[in-house]
């Protein structure tokens, strides 16, 4: 079987012996069988599902933003839970993954902005629910809380790091200055 992988854009080169790094933004999903390859991803309230097949040694990670699962005629956005689940399973399946050995961690679902409705508890419930609705098994979960994460996941094993990163720690910008042209090529992601 040929490895493969539709993670070329955002690749950063590894040195030698170091795993290949993806970043899996707001909105997007991941899937790989690459042995060195590490999906990555920050996380506040969204929710990332980090979903792989343990015998065929590939996997998958998603990040969105809100549940979904309301209004189908607006949801065929990755940053709606509902349409990135459904894509991350159909990725792992078209790379040889079997449905019924897929496996799944989640993480995210924060409260980290207080007097706004808590759309992280509303992303984990939501996360947990489709799982189950889906009979995929969720073997360890990191949900709620106020503290932002880092997520590193290897799709070949399913290994998972998490970094909890405090929001009072996080730093703080006094001044915001705009450049006059964005530079070309540089994508900017607000959270």
């Amino acid at each position: 079987m040929s490895r493969f992988t539709s993670l070329a854009r955002n690749e950063e080169r590894p040195k030698s012996g170091e795993p290949r790094k993806f970043n899996v933004f707001q909105g997007q999903y991941k899937v790989s069988n690459l042995e060195d390859a590490v999906l990555s991803t920050l996380l506040g309230s969204c929710v990332a599902v980090c979903m792989y097949d343990p015998e065929a040694g590939v996997g998958g990670m998603n990040h969105f933003l809100v549940p979904g699962g309301q209004n189908r005629a607006n949801e065929r956005s990755l940053s709606h839970g509902a349409y990135s689940m459904e894509l991350l399973i159909n990725g792992l399946l078209k790379r040889c993954a079997e449905r019924k050995r897929l496996v799944a961690k989640l993480f995210g679902g924060a409260s980290v902005m207080s007097g706004l409705s808590d759309v992280g508890q509303q992303n984990a419930e939501f996360a947990r629910s489709f799982l189950a609705t889906e009979d995929i098994l969720c073997v360890s979960e990191s949900l709620g809380g106020k503290n932002a994460r880092r997520i590193n996941f290897w799709p070949c094993t399913g290994r998972v790091q998490q970094l909890l990163i405090p929001i009072d720690e996080a730093p703080v910008v006094e001044e915001v200055i705009e450049p006059e042209a964005p530079p070309a090529g540089n994508d900017l992601e607000l959270f």
